[in-house]
C-alpha cells in the first residue's frame, strides 16, 4: 500500500483516538455538570462536587481543541463543509461551552442562593447540551448530511437546523449524555463520600444500563438504515477530490464491513463488556475500576461507528456520490506526515501530564474541606 494511503488510515485512527479522549475526559466533566444538582443537595455538597473536577476540567478541554485541530489540518474538506453547513449548531455548542468557565469562576463569588442557583443551572445546560450535540452529530453522520458541492468545490448545505435533531439523532444524543453521566458518576464516587458518593453510585448504575439499552436499540435501527457503498472511482492514494466516485445508498450497508470482517463484531462487544462490567464495579464500590470500564464502553461505541462507516467520514444525503471519505477528503501527504511527527511528540506529553495531574490532586473532597479553603470554587 502506498505511503499516502497508509497516512490517511493512520489519521483516521488518530481522529478516533482524539474523539474517544474527548468523549471520556470532556464527557466526564459534562456529566458532572449535568447532574450537579442531583449529586449535591446542599450548597456545600455542590461546591465539593465542582472542586472534584476543578483542577482538571480546563485541562481536559485540550482534547476538544486537539479534535478540532486534527479535523482542520488532516481533513480540511470535512472541516470546511461541516463548519459551514452546521454553523448554527457549532455556535450553539460554543455558547454553551462558554458558560462553563463562567459557572466555575463566578458561582461562589457571591453568597446569594439565587445567584448560585442561576450558575448551577448554567452548568447543567453547559454539561447537557454539548454531549447531546456530540451524540446527535454522530447520529447524523450515519444518516447522511444534506450537502453537495458545485464544480468549484464550494459546499452547499440544503438541510435545516431542526432536521438535525431527528429521532435517530436524538437517540444517539441521549446515549452520549448517559455515557457522560456514567463517567461523571464514577469520578464523583472516586472523590466523594457519604450521601454524595451513594447518589453517584445510583446514577452511574442507571445511566450505564440505559445507555446500553439505547446502544442496542440504535444497533437494530442502523441495521435498517440505508447506508452508503462506493461502487467505483474511490482511489485510496488519490487526491482530495470528492467528485470522481460513484456512491449508492443500500439498506443495511452499514453492516457490510462487519459481514466482510466478522472480527469487527468484537468492537461493539467492548461496549457491552465495558458498560455491564462497569455497572457491576460501581455497585461493588470499585469506582476507579468502573471509570476505566466506562472508558472502554466509549471506545466500543465510537469504534463501532467508525468500523461501520469506513471509509466514509461525512456521507451526503443530497448527493451520495459527493460524500466525503477517508480517501478523498484528507490533506496532502506532506501535511499528514509532518502532523504525524508532531503528534507522536505531543500526544504522549498530554497523556503524561494529565496522568500526573490526576495523581497529584487525588483524594477525597468534602464540603468541610471546601468551606475551609479560600482557593476553592
Amino acid at each position: 500500500m502506498e505511503l499516502y494511503a497508509v497516512l490517511k488510515i493512520t489519521w483516521w485512527l488518530l481522529l478516533g483516538v482524539l474523539l474517544i479522549g474527548l468523549a471520556v475526559m470532556v464527557g466526564m466533566d459534562m456529566g458532572i455538570g449535568a447532574a450537579l444538582r442531583y449529586f449535591g443537595r446542599t450548597d456545600g455538597e455542590r461546591r465539593a462536587v465542582l472542586n472534584m473536577i476543578g483542577p482538571h476540567w480546563d485541562g481536559n478541554q485540550v482534547w476538544f481543541i486537539l479534535g478540532g485541530g486534527a479535523v482542520f489540518a488532516a481533513w480540511p474538506t470535512i472541516y470546511a463543509t461541516a463548519f459551514s453547513g452546521l454553523y448554527i449548531v457549532m455556535l450553539l455548542l460554543l455558547w454553551s461551552m462558554i458558560i462553563r468557565p463562567l459557572g466555575f469562576e463566578y458561582r461562589s463569588k457571591l453568597p446569594s442562593p439565587s445567584w448560585r442557583n442561576l450558575w448551577d443551572w448554567g452548568l447543567f445546560v453547559s454539561g447537557l447540551l454539548p454531549m447531546v450535540i456530540f451524540g446527535a452529530a454522530i447520529g447524523n453522520m450515519l444518516l447522511g448530511v444534506p450537502f453537495h458541492f458545485n464544480w468549484y468545490l464550494e459546499s452547499w448545505y440544503t438541510g435545516s437546523f431542526i432536521s438535525l435533531f431527528n429521532p435517530f439523532a436524538i437517540l444517539c444524543g441521549l446515549m452520549s449524555l448517559l455515557l457522560a453521566l456514567y463517567q461523571g458518576s464514577a469520578m464523583v464516587m472516586n472523590r466523594g463520600e457519604g450521601a454524595v458518593r451513594e447518589r453517584a453510585r445510583r446514577l452511574g448504575t442507571w445511566a450505564g444500563l440505559l445507555a446500553l439499552a439505547l446502544f442496542t436499540a440504535g444497533g437494530f435501527w442502523v441495521a435498517r438504515l440505508s447506508g452508503y457503498v462506493v461502487t467505483s472511482g474511490d482511489d485510496p492514494a488519490g487526491p482530495a477530490m470528492p467528485l470522481r466516485k460513484i456512491v449508492e445508498m443500500v439498506q443495511g450497508a452499514w453492516l457490510h464491513n462487519f459481514s466482510a470482517y466478522p472480527v469487527l463484531w468484537l468492537v461493539p462487544g467492548l461496549t457491552y463488556v465495558g458498560v455491564l462490567a462497569g455497572v457491576w464495579a460501581l455497585r461493588r464500590g470499585w469506582s476507579h475500576f468502573g471509570w476505566w470500564l466506562g472508558a472502554l464502553g466509549w471506545i466500543g461505541t465510537i469504534g463501532t461507528v467508525g468500523a461501520a462507516m469506513f471509509p466514509f467520514m461525512m456521507p451526503s444525503s443530497s448527493n451520495p456520490s459527493q460524500s466525503l471519505t477517508v480517501w478523498d477528503a484528507s490533506s496532502s501527504q506532506t501535511t499528514l506526515l509532518w502532523m504525524l511527527g508532531w503528534t507522536i511528540v505531543f500526544v504522549p506529553i498530554v497523556l503524561i501530564y494529565t496522568s500526573w495531574a490526576f495523581w497529584i490532586m487525588r483524594g477525597k473532597v468534602t464540603p468541610a474541606h471546601v468551606e475551609g479553603n479560600d482557593h476553592a470554587y
